[in-house]
């Protein structure tokens, strides 16, 4: 009966938080303190995929849900993004029949990485996607080192892993283990020999601390790499990123399965590339996954076109205080061959934990936008004085800098007679205040 009841209250609270646009935490929250235990007294499906790391665990996950459901499967998923424990137990709870047995053929969890121990504690993934380890929320989740340990205790020996075999920090987590799944990608068109990175988050082994050599660089310490001490280094994946063209928006998966990108972006190739590893396990053909993924356009809100009077442009979302997310915005605009203006908004920093901490802005790699594809760049915001600090030490020329610290000015003078296609790349928090304008 106190089963009965827990998930009584759980669906009743999220039926009405649907109603009214909030509460995709508290029902879950509420079923804790009723029953502490409720995950383990749940009949889970045969499949649990989990997904997880600092970047692209939302888009990774919608666009898993999109291929099997396209390909018959039911699934049941974080769709709003609420990833701790809370969140999980209102997704599992609201999935289940008043029994206590999810009815889906699929459990699809989308899981805070810091926090994925304690959701893990009940629900053990048949499968676990870690998309990548980054500099990430300062002042919340220190350094990706830290972040490794508190994701550590959420893997259990049964569980498969599938692993990002370019980042050298994930792969230590297959360290010892036969149940593995590897993606990544081939040396491609778009690499570098050098880092091009205001810092280097892969110069030293995770395993035994000595220097690591990289033969190419995809993004910053994300590569082929190998440690000139312990012979520590990538591994030969399964599923493989064989050729990409972002000029006309195409990527190839093991030479076969080619994908049209809707966002001509290397950090989106590697969220379709696991997303397409996690489908094709669960037995999804591979040409299918190319035909439903080809084209696909987020529906998570993280980019959003938009029009100002005769111009169009483009919201980029980027996660907070993330300066790797921050980076491959500025890579898509950058990569606009007919010309564009760019827009920085920093409003609000620290979501969590209010701080003012704005040293993640020296990690970002504003040194990329002195490219004759940008034309004008308007920073704004709270913080626009501190972007403008960040930015006088780079060598874009100061005339095409324009710094206007209220958002809704800076609205007003993109409303102007000129052509340019415009990029507003800020944060979650940040990105209402400036849609709301529209």
């Amino acid at each position: 009966m106190k089963k009965f009841f827990t998930i009584l209250v759980c669906k009743l609270l999220r039926f009405v938080g649907k109603i009214i646009g909030k509460g995709s935490s508290l029902p879950g929250k509420i079923a804790l303190k009723m029953c502490p235990d409720i995950l383990s007294r749940i009949q889970l499906p045969k499949y649990i995929i989990a997904v997880t790391g600092s970047n692209g665990k939302t888009s990774t996950v919608e666009m898993i849900a999109h291929i099997l459901t396209r390909n018959g499967k039911s699934v049941a998923w974080n769709k709003e993004g609420s990833n701790q424990i809370e969140g999980v137990t209102t997704l599992v709870l609201g999935s289940a029949s008043l029994g206590g047995k999810v009815k889906s053929d699929i459990l699809l969890i989308e899981s805070d990485e810091r926090f994925a121990k304690y959701t893990f504690q009940y629900i053990k993934p048949t499968h676990y996607v870690i998309t990548n380890l980054y500099r990430d929320q300062l002042t919340r989740n220190g350094h990706p080192d830290w972040v490794f340990d508190a994701l550590s205790d959420s893997i259990f020996p049964e569980t498969q892993l599938i692993l990002n075999a370019d980042d050298p920090l994930v792969s230590l987590f297959g360290r010892g283990r036969d149940n593995v799944i590897w993606f990544g990608a081939d040396e491609l068109s778009t690499d570098t020999k050098e880092l091009k990175s205001v810092y280097n988050d892969g110069a030293y082994c995770p395993e035994c601390k000595s220097p690591m050599t990289y033969s190419t660089h995809h993004y910053n310490h994300i590569g082929h790499y190998k440690c000139s001490s312990c012979g520590y280094c990538r591994q030969d994946t399964q599923y493989t990123i064989t050729s990409v063209d972002l000029d006309n928006g195409t990527m190839t998966i093991n030479g076969k399965d080619t994908i049209s990108l809707a966002l001509k972006s290397l950090y989106n190739i590697y969220n379709i590339l696991a997303a397409y590893t996690a489908a094709s396990i669960v037995g999804i053909d591979g040409a299918k996954i190319a035909a439903d993924m080809s084209d696909y356009v987020m529906k998570n809100g993280r980019v959003i076109t938009f029009e100002i009077g005769k111009r169009q442009g483009t919201v980029l979302t980027s996660k907070h205080e993330n300066s790797i997310s921050y980076n491959q915005s500025i890579r898509l605009a950058c990569t606009d061959k007919n010309g564009c203006d760019v827009m920085f908004i920093v409003d609000a920093v620290s979501r969590k934990y209010f701080t003012s901490d704005v040293s993640w802005l020296w990690d970002i790699d504003f040194e990329m936008l002195n490219n004759e594809n940008i034309h004008e760049i308007i920073l704004s915001g709270k913080y626009v004085n501190d972007l403008a600090v960040r930015f006088s030490y780079t060598d874009i020329p100061k005339e095409k800098i324009h710094i206007i610290e209220n958002i809704e000015e800076a609205y007003h003078y993109l409303e102007s007679d000129r052509e340019e296609y415009i990029y507003v790349i800020t944060c979650f928090s940040d990105k209402g205040k400036f849609l709301s304008l529209l």
